[in-house]
């Protein structure tokens, strides 16, 4: 069989295949020449090595809880905390002042509006949205954690209404109507008693907007830089955690992570990370990375994957190995089954793992894992109200 020029290596060896170059090489391996075009389901695709499962082998996650050497629990948080702060490639000592600047905006219903600006890190200053229901505090909190999307436009705003930008607050109803069933999800939980703050990761709204494509060449340029773009999410996330835990109108003992999507894997990343997280519920992010790393998957385009990818830390610890890291704190997960991002026997692995750890505490009831049948990738009206009234219980 001929292989094109530019897929020859020098030892006569494949080393990465994709697309029609994929079907022509697959075509011919095992199945004899002239055997015709190789079946769909022969084919690699989507960016992978052809020796794809050689790598998936080698990961064995020698750091999990139950495999680790550690074998006291506070032991193996600590090591396992540990190995995740030195894969983020961010200064975990950076102690900047918050040095808040708090602005006024017009009166919500049932709760107050404000526009913060801190300093999560020593790099820049931040802009979020600050809501404080009325009443005596100190109240419970949320920190919410906005989606990707690939909408960049929009960041803060796709879980809180903004009141300052009519262009913004035009596509924040649509993303409301698209994921949320018409609801901004940060309103609801101030009328039901919370504070809320949300805040822009790096590439969306007044950070932003990037485009999709940009996004592949920022994450290089950190890289390049000794720096990381995940490393920076996830390092702003648990800075923004002890913010919200020190206002004096919040209770520092009942702060929850909540998010969607990307926002999700923020919210249990959070917990793993900040002891000022008492509870976190992710919906819409969860599953085995071996089960994510299969042809088709949206992961492997690259581009916003990088949001999510602290190099080397697979050779540890997967997906729901990072999230035990809370446990056993309340933790609260949700999955569409009709949710093609997230295959089903990855979503049931991660969580049958992470039952495993919850129930090694002996404190089995405090993590809270459901599969929607009807749902795909969504925040609809009834799974907020599970999740509020989840956050009621727990907090």
């Amino acid at each position: 069989m001929h292989i094109p020029e530019p897929l020859r290596h020098p030892l006569g060896r494949r080393t990465f295949v994709t697309g029609a170059a994929t079907a022509m090489l697959l075509a011919g391996a095992g199945v004899g020449a002239g055997a015709g075009p190789a079946r769909a389901e022969d084919l690699v695709g989507g960016n992978l090595p052809d020796f794809h499962p050689a790598l998936k082998d080698e990961l064995r996650f020698p750091l999990a809880w139950g495999t680790s050497p550690h074998r006291d629990f506070r032991a193996w948080r600590r090591a396992a905390r540990a190995k995740v702060e030195e894969h983020l490639l961010v200064d975990r000592q950076d102690r900047t002042p918050y040095d808040p600047e708090f602005t006024d905006g017009p009166g919500g219903d049932g709760y107050r509006r404000q526009s913060v600006t801190v300093s999560l890190t020593r790099y820049e200053r931040v802009r979020g949205s600050l809501l404080t229901p009325h009443g005596r505090g100190p109240f419970p909190a949320v920190l919410l954690l906005h989606d990707h999307g690939a909408r960049f436009d929009i960041g803060k705003e796709k879980l809180v209404r903004p009141w300052d930008d009519d262009t913004r607050l035009a596509s924040a109803r649509a993303w409301a109507d698209k994921y949320f069933s018409g609801r901004f999800v940060g309103d609801e939980l101030a009328r039901r008693g919370f504070v809320v703050l949300s805040l822009d990761a790096l590439g969306w709204g007044d950070r932003g907007p990037v485009t999709y494509e940009q996004q592949q060449a920022l994450a290089s340029n950190f890289y390049n830089l000794g720096s990381s773009l995940a490393g920076l999410m996830a390092r702003e996330d648990a800075r923004a955690a002890g913010f919200l835990a020190g206002l004096d109108r919040v209770d520092a003992r009942r702060v929850a992570a909540v998010g969607f999507s990307m926002g999700a894997y923020r919210a249990w990343q959070a917990a793993a990370l900040s002891d000022d997280i008492a509870a976190a519920a992710s919906v819409c992010w969860m599953t085995g990375l071996k089960e994510m790393m299969v042809p088709g998957n949206n992961t492997l385009r690259g581009q916003s994957s990088y949001y999510m990818l602290h190099p080397g830390l697979a050779r540890h610890l997967d997906f729901p190995d990072v999230a035990s890291i809370a446990a056993p704190r309340p933790m609260l997960f949700f999955h569409g089954a009709q949710d093609t991002l997230f295959p089903a026997e990855g979503v049931e692995a991660a969580y049958e793992k992470m039952r495993a750890v919850w129930r090694s505490r002996h404190a089995g009831e405090r993590l809270h894992t459901k599969v929607w049948p009807e749902l795909g990738h969504v925040f609809t009206a009834p799974m907020q109200d599970e999740v509020f009234t989840w956050l009621d219980a727990v907090l």
